[in-house]
């Protein structure tokens, strides 16, 4: 049985195919379209996903939208109506569209597929599971528990923001609703937004800028009480309620009424690109321990509904890899799975397994050591042909391997030398994390490094850390962890001994003080709390970077380097050769690796097309 899944309309469209019960591909439609979070029509996805399933269109025993837009329609009256006459503005621009498009989504979607060879007289039967149980599918399914707690938590599906459930065997039991317009996902985005970073895209910027906040400040404390007591109440039961008389996502055109807020917390709505001040830090740390403690008591009502010691996470929320790193030590769950495609991509996926299980009542089979998500590496790959067409396009100049021992030695001497390295091999990843497919690499020993791959690679704001790929076997020389972070989902600190003294007013340093000081041995991924965003590297799932980070261990006594995704900001992360050598020429990267191919930057003829990318791709 052949099952395609759907994820479109929103953001970050995807497609994703699975034959019995087994996941074949996936893909984010922005990494063929080039178009950061694309929200259209996966269609590009779809073509891919069916090619390399060996399948067509006609074929297929169904195709599953990750949604329901009907339900979603439902909502969006109610709420208009419970908020009359507040919102009359948006609701005359949310309405055309409605009424044009998204009320008729089933035939948008079929006439989108006709496009691609869909018959329309035998028509493929069309399914619509709920959002948030799109969201747990993806996340237990794959998971290699019989049994297990399910938390999928986001802005807003239908009606649901986030959700308690039980995977047992083949099936799933939604147990407990948090609904709309109160949400935690939307609480996180709200501060987003006051901020200056972009919602629906730049939480995780809101999450990396936490840390430089002073946990000494009394502004800490006072921004916490603020939130507690005008903007949310929070039961112990993880469920909150937020005070609508403060937010405006409900029924306008922003997340927050401005002036309100920036009388709560005593500073102006930040601008994109303006200055990052303390307070900001400090505010960006004080929504991060609301949201850590609200995400450790859903898990509690979670353990206490299922009284089960496994625990799946999905949507939005389960990309903040600080609160999961809290939530695993907590204890709360002896073992913690996280869909590393959690967000609405990842709803392509749920919507597939969901209709495999639930619809057509196919048993589960557990055979697999750690999980299903084959390392999440689903997406497209290259031939040798395709680089090499793509050198004579560009007159690129390169070396071939034939020997890849060789190629990791002599690139695990690159970065020993402090170069670094766009790394192009094998499948590109699905999810918003490189894994070693689509990554630019660097030495993690460099106290330059942070600051020359964000100025100088990925032309971003200074204070981003960056993560570390660590051989799995190794983590625990390096991270107060020794279990496995796959899907670089999972927050831990560095251990203790490879720590550095700090000075004794560290904590009201400002921001690029904080930024420079020398923390730890590995100073490019040690984050300024001593934290690390830790991708654990896996042989049997990628042998060649594993290979490549055993060479630099070898060569070094390092087995971890410093992993990026493979893109400019505001660029989705590379997926062909072409896309990499573009990327590659346009940056201050020293050398290329695509398969067994080796670019030189410095052999490389002149770059003559004219790079409007800064202009292209705004800050994310």
């Amino acid at each position: 049985m052949t099952i395609l899944g759907i994820s479109a309309f929103y953001h970050d469209s995807a497609a994703a195919l699975i034959e019995d019960g087994r996941i074949v591909a996936a893909a984010q439609e922005e990494r063929f379209t080039r178009k950061k979070h694309d929200p259209g029509f996966p269609a590009n996805a779809i073509a891919y996903c069916l090619e390399y399933g060996g399948t067509t269109i006609n074929t297929l025993d169904a195709i599953v939208f990750y949604d329901k837009p009907l339900l979603k329609f439902e909502r969006l009256l109610e709420t208009y109506y419970a908020f009359a006459p507040r919102g009359l503005a948006s609701f005359l621009t949310a309405m055309p569209v409605w009424m044009k498009e998204k009320l008729f989504l089933k035939r948008l979607i079929r006439d989108e597929l006709k496009k691609i060879g869909y018959d329309t007289k035998r028509p493929v039967k069309l399914l619509f599971p709920e959002h948030h149980l799109s969201h747990a599918a993806s996340a237990y399914y794959p998971s290699a528990f019989e049994k297990a707690a399910i938390l999928t938590i986001d802005g807003v599906g239908e009606w649901a923001t986030a959700s308690i459930g039980l995977g047992d065997g083949k099936n799933i039991t939604i147990l407990k609703e948090l609904r709309f317009p109160h949400s935690l996902g939307l609480l996180y985005s709200a501060f987003t937004y006051f901020l200056g970073f972009k919602v629906n895209s730049g939480e995780y910027k809101l999450m990396g800028l936490a840390p430089y906040g002073d946990p000494h400040s009394p502004d800490i404390t006072r921004y916490v009480s603020v939130i507690n007591d005008k903007l949310i109440s929070a039961k112990e039961d993880g469920s909150v309620w937020l005070n609508q008389a403060y937010f405006d996502y409900a029924t306008g055109l922003r997340m927050v009424h401005e002036k309100k807020w920036e009388e709560l917390f005593g500073m102006a709505k930040r601008n994109p690109e303006d200055e990052l001040k303390a307070e900001h830090c400090n505010l960006g740390l004080a929504i991060q321990i609301v949201t850590e403690e609200i995400v450790i008591k859903m898990a509690r009502e979670a353990q206490r509904l299922t009284q089960t010691e496994n625990l799946v996470l999905a949507g939005g929320v389960a990309l903040n890899c600080v609160a999961n790193g809290k939530l695993q030590k907590s204890g709360i769950f002896k073992n913690v799975f996280i869909q590393p495609a959690a967000g609405d991509a990842g709803g392509a996926l749920g919507a597939a397994l969901a209709a495999y299980h639930i619809y057509f009542g196919k048993e589960r089979v557990v055979n697999y050591q750690n999980d299903a998500m084959e390392g999440s590496y689903l997406g497209p790959t290259f031939s040798d042909l395709d680089v090499e067409l793509m050198a004579k396009k560009y007159k690129a100049v390169y070396t071939r391997y034939d020997d890849f021992t060789t190629l990791s030695e002599d690139v695990a001497k690159l970065l020993a030398s402090e170069n670094v390295i766009g790394w192009v091999q094998g499948r590109m990843e699905f999810g918003p994390r490189a894994l070693g497919g689509r990554s630019i690499l660097g030495d993690p020993r460099s106290s330059e490094m942070q600051k020359k791959l964000n100025l100088k690679i990925k032309y971003r704001e200074s204070f981003r850390p960056f993560a570390p790929s660590v051989l799995a076997e190794d983590c625990h020389q390096y991270f107060d962890y020794d279990g496995i972070s796959p899907y670089m989902l999972l927050v831990h600190p560095v251990v203790k001994a490879r720590r550095k003294p700090l000075p004794a007013n560290y904590d009201s340093l400002p921001l690029r003080d904080k930024l420079y000081h020398l923390r730890s041995d590995l100073p490019s991924i040690t984050h300024i709390d001593f934290s690390a965003r830790i991708q654990t590297v896996h042989r049997e799932t990628n042998p060649r970077y594993w290979q490549l980070i055993d060479a630099f261990k070898k060569l070094t006594g390092y087995s971890v380097i410093v992993n990026t995704s493979f893109n400019v900001r505001g660029e989705p992360i590379v997926s062909t050769p072409n896309d990499a050598y573009r990327c590659f020429m346009r940056t201050e990267m020293d050398y290329l690796v695509v398969g067994n191919y080796v670019f030189d930057k410095k052999q490389q003829p002149e770059w003559e097309e004219k790079d409007n990318w800064k202009e292209e791709f705004v800050l994310d």
